[in-house]
């Protein structure tokens, strides 16, 4: 039984400002495995259109180095802003590895933008931040709704603000599990929020290291000095690598279907997650 499904490393992310696009050649060799050019929170109202115009100029010279995805965060898919991002990306003739799309709370939205690419017959993919109270409550739901859609990112700043708690880890601990739950259950990426004390580097490894444990992918990052601790942090160890190997390679050999390791019963999704173990192993 063979497996020959690429998989995307997503240990790390950093942002980039679309109104700077000269920072955009240095983020996509920062070692992040994302970079994310961002139409969004880090643009001001007055620059809104400038910074889209810049981004979209920017990507037809770029070179994106390989295993690197490049994306363009756009502005809320229901806001005016969005609607033009999403109109001037899909009438370019260079286009980002995928969009992040904020503030997403329903299904709706992701049929209707997958419609959109569908329309325009581009390879591009989808990265869905889930920061409000009900986008979590349809969390599973978006998850699922696409083959398009390949992580959830949980956005604590904005989710804390909507629940009314405190943003520390533990505070959102049930809505970083709803977010892992479903991104697992739909065989997708899950990637935590960056960890905004720049100068608190044990307080970032032991967070990532949290993270790890809870299920995530990936964590963001604010800066290049955080990225080759979540890298570390978020790469397998030996012991896992070789379990993995174990399991691709039972499952290659299986002849009816039933795979056995160590004298254990595995199911399909134990191969999805050995395939990532290796994806995250080099680099």
């Amino acid at each position: 039984m063979q497996n020959n499904e690429k998989v995307q490393k997503r240990r790390s992310f950093i942002f980039c400002p679309g109104n700077n696009p000269d920072m955009i050649p240095k983020a996509l060799n920062s070692g992040a495995d994302m970079v994310c050019i961002d139409l969004e929170d880090a643009i001001i109202p007055e620059h809104k259109d400038i910074s889209r115009s810049k981004t979209i100029e920017a990507f037809k010279n770029i070179e994106i180095p390989d295993g690197i995805e490049a994306l363009i965060r756009i502005n809320d898919v229901n806001s005016e802003d969005g609607k033009k991002d999403i109109e001037a990306i899909m009438n370019s003739s260079s286009f980002p590895s995928g969009l992040m799309l904020p503030k997403i709370q329903s299904v709706e939205e992701i049929l209707n933008m997958e419609n959109n690419i569908l329309e325009k017959n581009i390879n591009i993919n989808l990265h869905i931040i889930i920061e409000t109270n009900k986008g979590l409550d349809k969390c599973w739901d978006i998850a699922h709704s696409s083959n398009l859609v390949k992580s959830l990112l949980f956005g604590g700043v904005d989710m804390s603000a909507d629940l009314g708690c405190k943003g520390d880890w533990f505070s959102l601990l049930y809505a970083r599990s709803r977010v892992v739950h479903a991104a697992a259950g739909a065989g997708i990426d899950s990637i935590d929020v960056p960890f905004l004390d720049l100068e608190d580097t044990e307080g970032l490894k032991k967070e990532a290291q949290q993270s790890k444990n809870l299920g995530f992918s990936g964590k963001g990052s604010i800066h290049p000095k955080q990225i080759s601790i979540l890298n570390n942090i978020f790469t397998p160890s030996e012991k896992e690598i070789d379990y993995a190997n174990k399991v691709i390679k039972a499952f290659n050999e299986a002849s009816d279907g039933l795979v056995v390791v160590d004298g254990k019963l595995i199911e399909k999704p134990v191969l999805r997650t050995a395939l990532k173990i290796l994806a995250n192993s080099s680099g």
